[in-house]
């Protein structure tokens, strides 16, 4: 067998790790965003539901981030900023027909988070789908944030069986 190793230019090399980037990165990412009473509280309770930390901070609006990433933004509901009003407080339930849907890679251990801050259960942990094949054969728990928002935290596809590995 030959060397299968290849030397590239520092410019090819550049030009490669940006195709690999592109190639590997999605193109699409989430943001969710949702209209809160009392942001900082809000931030507190998803953090410590959620693992993730502050990237904005403050009380009117936040992001928060995992790994980095953003994964949810906070707003308050009278505040206008520069674009409006987002919401109307007064139209409840807050959320009808939407889920704020997490997947985490510690689910066990964000479940025990969030029974401990005694969050109000929806539908408790279950496997998706009950039973068979198909489907992301997951664990699910869903409960209500203090905003009354239904929140669902999913552990990784195919992890109900056992065999999924972090």
């Amino acid at each position: 067998m030959g060397d299968s190793s290849f030397n590239l230019s520092p410019g090819e090399a550049e030009l490669y790790s940006t195709m690999i980037t592109e190639l590997t990165t999605p193109s699409t990412r989430p943001q969710p965003l949702v209209c809160v009473q009392d942001v900082e509280a809000s931030s507190r309770w998803y953090q410590r539901v959620l693992g993730c930390e502050s990237a904005h901070g403050g009380p009117e609006y936040e992001r928060l981030v995992s790994k980095g990433r953003l994964i949810l933004q906070l707003h308050r509901w009278n505040v206008a900023h520069h674009h409006g009003p987002i919401g109307d407080p007064n139209l409840k339930p807050y959320g009808n027909g939407v889920l704020l849907w997490f997947e985490v890679d510690d689910f066990d251990a964000a479940l025990a988070r969030a029974e401990a801050m005694g969050v109000e259960v929806v539908k408790p942990r279950h496997r998706n789908p009950p039973t068979g094949d198909g489907g992301p054969n997951h664990w699910e728990c869903w409960f209500r944030d203090p905003n009354g928002y239904v929140i669902v935290l999913a552990s990784p596809d195919g992890s109900a069986d056992g065999s999924w590995k972090p």
